[in-house]
């Protein structure tokens, strides 16, 4: 049976054993159940049929260094994860460096689940320098599930010494080839790989998503690695977020829906950390203008899908026996997808000027396209597309439809596409092809 594996196995591949690259840590960040620990699994078999031999060894992972008894003087090893200091860091570091010393082409070390280590960037940065003044041969990886802001901290700067490689939510055509989603499926419970196996039993399915996904993002992603101040409001944040997905939100009603006392500001600070969590976007509203653009309301996107049905009650046939739910959920798939495939230089907003609204606009640079999502295939009318193209004379149009044809033409002289092509390509096709 061939294993599904990610573009970012070769990505790796190519950075551990490449000839002439400069050598960097490569640290891989992203949400929880992206992938990050099969990706690195995956590249380190590649690299050992390459003479690049290596091991990953999980921070949080009591029998982690099992493995390694014997090898080294001190075995680096710290059954209890509570005592893995920097100590421990250094410990494994050196055993690594002798590793690299020993071996034709090297060594690589991973570890993953690195913020367990308290002040590690520290330390990192200094065995790191070290083994560049004296050519160490070693390779490492560095894996978190938080962003590399998080992660850091306050911590000693990394800059100039590491290599991101960004890990995010899948794909539509990731979760079809590797689990046999079909379009609806993947809507509904959005692309989480270790959940995938137990769609079937819809209460194992929502237990994994909340205590396996979402509860370890709240207590070990961000109050572990961040001041949180009101632990509770960021608690009950969490689980309130994902009602609010494809909706225009004002924190004063974010924060009269939330027990206990807060303030907008204290909202606002702790969804930018779900942001930096990968559990929400905050869409900006576009006005052409990059300078008025942070004076609206965001509009909330979940980042996966799973997210929002998981905490809502609804089972896949009632979530699309209720099209007022089901269109959330559509618009809320095709956000995410636009901002996981988001390339750097490109700006995901929406526009708003009423009674007027278009779901979502993707611009970079002087291109810009408006993007309006439709679930259904009754489509009479498209009065923010219309009003959109006479506010912004020189940008293109899309329509994205939950079932029906594809192609200019189908509604007036609107190009659309249906939903299922369209995740099938990157927000970068999108717009190349609104040119």
């Amino acid at each position: 049976m061939n294993v599904f594996q990610r573009p970012q196995v070769d990505e790796l591949v190519r950075l551990l054993t490449g000839d002439g690259l400069p050598p960097r840590i490569v640290a891989i960040t992203g949400p929880r159940q992206s992938g990050k620990t099969t990706i690195v699994r995956q590249a380190l078999r590649g690299a050992r049929a390459a003479g690049l031999p290596g091991e990953r060894i999980a921070v949080d992972d009591p029998d982690a260094m099992g493995g390694l008894s014997g090898r080294s003087s001190e075995s680096a090893v710290a059954p209890d994860p509570r005592l893995r200091t920097v100590d421990w860091l250094i410990r494994v570091w050196k055993w690594a460096r002798e590793r690299a010393w020993e071996e034709r082409r090297g060594f690589v070390l991973a570890l993953d689940e690195i913020q367990d280590i308290p002040e590690w960037s520290r330390t990192v940065k200094g065995l790191w320098d070290s083994d560049r003044d004296t050519g160490c041969p070693l390779k490492v990886i560095i894996l978190g599930s938080a962003p590399w802001a998080l992660l850091t901290g306050r911590g000693e700067s990394l800059a100039g010494r590491f290599t991101p490689l960004d890990v995010r939510h899948w794909s539509l055509s990731e979760m079809v080839d590797a689990f046999d989603f079909t379009l609806d499926e993947y809507i509904y419970f959005g692309g989480y790989p270790g959940a995938a196996p137990l769609i079937r039993d819809l209460g194992e399915w929502r237990r994994y998503v909340a205590y396996s996904i979402i509860a370890p993002v709240f207590g070990r992603d961000i109050l572990a690695l961040t001041r949180v101040d009101k632990p509770s409001l960021m608690r009950q944040l969490v689980d309130l977020v994902p009602e609010y997905s494809g909706q225009i939100v004002r924190y004063d009603h974010l924060v009269g829906r939330l027990r206990g006392t807060g303030h907008t500001t204290t909202v606002a600070h702790y969804l930018e950390l779900l942001s930096d969590a990968g559990i929400v976007a905050q869409l900006p509203k576009y006005s052409g203008s990059a300078v008025r653009r942070t004076e609206s309301h965001p509009k909330l996107n979940v980042l996966n899908t799973g997210l929002m049905t998981a905490l809502s009650g609804y089972s896949l046939e009632q979530a699309r026996a209720d099209r007022t739910f089901w269109g959330r959920l559509v618009e809320s798939a095709v956000g995410a997808h636009l901002q996981n495939t988001l390339e750097v230089s490109m700006r995901l907003s929406y526009w708003r000027d009423d009674p007027f609204e278009v779901d979502f606009v993707l611009s970079q640079g002087p291109r810009v396209l408006g993007i309006e999502v439709k679930s259904s295939a009754r489509v009479r009318s498209l009065p923010g597309l219309r009003a959109f193209n006479e506010r912004f004379r020189r940008a293109d149009t899309l329509l994205v439809t939950g079932t029906g044809d594809a192609g200019r033409g189908a509604f007036g002289n609107q190009r659309s596409v249906p939903i299922n092509e369209f995740l099938a390509a990157p927000a970068s096709y999108w717009l190349e092809e609104a040119l």
